[in-house]
């Protein structure tokens, strides 16, 4: 298992954090806040990437951390597609795009 005693100390789990937090706020306004479909796709695929980083951990095997760190990347992939829909429907000017694009890279 990983020299962390906590997910919670984990870089990657911290940065997750925040980008759920961040794409929370870029779609509470707008019309992003309008678009159901897209708003709670988007935040439920930035919910999934702290969320398996945390359970793979808690799980106590490196073969299911591992697995369960390629379903959060798979997350975070996700969340990037998502910002290119966003970008080119309108709901996010270039540099909001590029900083939450920077964040999950």
């Amino acid at each position: 298992m990983a020299a962390f005693k906590r997910f919670e100390d984990m870089e990657a789990w911290q940065a997750a954090r925040r980008l759920v937090g961040e794409i929370y706020e870029a779609t509470k306004t707008g019309a992003f806040q309008r678009d159901f479909s897209l708003r709670d796709q988007i935040r439920r695929a930035a919910i999934s990437v702290p969320s398996n980083i945390a359970e793979g951990f808690e799980r106590g095997s490196d073969r299911d951390f591992a697995r369960f760190l390629l379903i959060a990347k798979g997350s975070a992939g996700e969340v990037r597609a998502q910002l290119y829909c966003a970008l080119d429907l309108g709901y996010l000017s270039n540099e909001e795009f590029q900083h939450l694009h920077d964040l999950v890279k």
